[in-house]
């Protein structure tokens, strides 16, 4: 005979809730709310948070960077294999949540939580660096990452799947860039691994992916402001020639500009008068004008302004007549004539293309003054 159905009671809800179960799990996420301002997505899956600490080969002796720990899905399986892990976080709750998860164990006394912004933040020494990397910083922390010195052995970063891509294209690559050249000169970069969104609470709105970087040591000897200033110039139209990038109107004039400061600081004395070829000045700027309407805009993300200087706006300006600009686009006409660079497009030159274009310019070229 069956059982008479109970009467009265919560029927599984919890009580003084109203609504029952599912208002009481709504109730309990308000409790602790991400903020999207920080890119906050909490890494929930334990086996791809295992799989990126095993990615690292940490070493007992080892001291681990963590940027953004969270709620410590990582933090306490970085401590299990690694000496110790500083860790940088920018919310006050989440600093508190990863330290309550180690409080009262050994662990706690080999953890170190540094409240602020990890990019204006002079870090320690670290060995290695694992990241669960709010989107929004992923360019500025990649770079300052490759400036620490010493270098760390290598860096385990989570990135926007896209921005990742960017990271290990290759020339020829839709998505190769300034960024992808800039990356590769200074550090060996290898995807690791996909991870979907259903693998993060909340779930963001984009597919990740995980990369390996290694910044190579010693650094090569170059320059960083002459080198990034090369790649802005010739990635401003990415499947544009080069020279054209070179013979644009901004660009002559920042040359120009860089060439007159220079000789202004060696005591090199011009003499400026108006040139007898502007009308074939006009003629081309005419040329020009017609390209860049055909020619789509690279959108690469700006590199740091502390390994670099910021992109001033792109304003038309009347091309130099005299003989001081005929000088300096004899002088850049002669560097790509000798490289053979000049009828090559950006998109499909690599890092020994650039090298090449860069050892034979003089330096006043891409200088910031």
């Amino acid at each position: 005979m069956p059982k008479a159905p109970k009467k009265g009671g919560h029927s599984g809800q919890i009580p003084y809730v109203k609504g029952g179960a599912g208002a009481s799990s709504k109730l309990a996420n308000n409790v602790f709310k991400m903020n999207k301002n920080l890119g906050q997505h909490i890494l929930k899956n334990p086996g791809v948070a295992q799989a990126i600490v095993d990615k690292a080969a940490l070493k007992q002796s080892d001291i681990v960077l963590e940027v953004g720990p969270g709620t410590g899905n990582l933090t306490v399986r970085i401590l299990e294999q690694a000496r110790r892990v500083i860790a940088v976080e920018m919310d006050p709750r989440m600093a508190a949540e990863v330290t309550k998860r180690v409080q009262g164990k050994p662990e706690a006394k080999r953890l170190e939580v540094m409240l602020g912004d990890v990019i204006k933040t002079d870090l320690p020494y670290f060995d290695v660096c694992i990241s669960n990397t709010p989107y929004q910083i992923s360019s500025p922390l990649v770079f300052k990452l490759l400036a620490q010195s010493p270098a760390p052995r290598c860096c385990i970063l989570m990135f926007q799947q896209e921005f990742a891509m960017r990271l290990v294209a290759k020339p020829g690559d839709p998505l190769y860039c300034r960024l992808s050249v800039n990356a590769q000169m200074w550090s060996k970069v290898t995807h690791i691994m996909k991870v979907g969104k259903g693998n993060f609470k909340p779930p963001p709105q984009v597919e990740s992916s995980v990369v390996r970087i290694e910044p190579k040591v010693p650094r090569p000897q170059i320059s960083y402001d002459e080198w990034d200033g090369l790649l802005r110039v010739v990635f401003v139209r990415r499947n544009r020639t080069i020279q054209a990038g070179f013979n644009s109107t901004p660009v002559m004039n920042m040359i120009e500009r860089n060439y007159k400061t220079w000789c202004a600081q060696n005591d090199i004395a011009l003499e400026d008068e108006p040139s007898g070829d502007a009308g074939m000045e006009d003629m081309e700027d005419e040329v020009e004008e017609q390209e860049d309407k055909q020619i789509d805009v690279d959108d690469d993300d700006d590199m740091p302004s502390f390994l670099g200087y910021e992109p001033k706006e792109d304003v038309k300006k009347k091309k130099s007549k005299g003989k001081i600009g005929d000088l300096v686009r004899a002088k850049v006409k002669k560097v790509l004539d000798e490289t053979e660079l000049g009828q090559r497009r950006a998109g499909k030159c690599d890092e020994a293309d650039f090298l090449k274009y860069a050892h034979v310019t003089p330096n006043w070229i891409f200088c910031a003054y």
